[in-house]
């Protein structure tokens, strides 16, 4: 999703049935939103995030699926 204006899409699959977390946090480590926060079957997701009430910059997603996390960054440019 890089660069993105104001809004962007994140695609995920899960391949066992599991808790998923996905946090958007800002440079300082600030959690800025909360996308999920439940038991998700096994499969193909995507989610829409809205930035439009945050600044440009640089932001980091990060994924916890049962015991694993993933962490990406996105650029938003308004």
């Amino acid at each position: 999703p890089n660069p993105f204006n104001p809004k962007t899409t994140i695609k995920y699959d899960i391949i066992n049935d599991s808790f998923v977390k996905l946090n958007i946090y800002n440079l300082k480590g600030e959690k800025v939103k909360t996308l999920v926060n439940k038991n998700q079957l096994k499969g193909k997701y995507s989610i829409e995030f809205d930035g439009s009430n945050l600044a440009s910059g640089i932001y980091l997603y990060v994924m916890e699926v049962g015991n694993k996390q993933f962490t990406k960054k996105m650029i938003m440019l308004k």
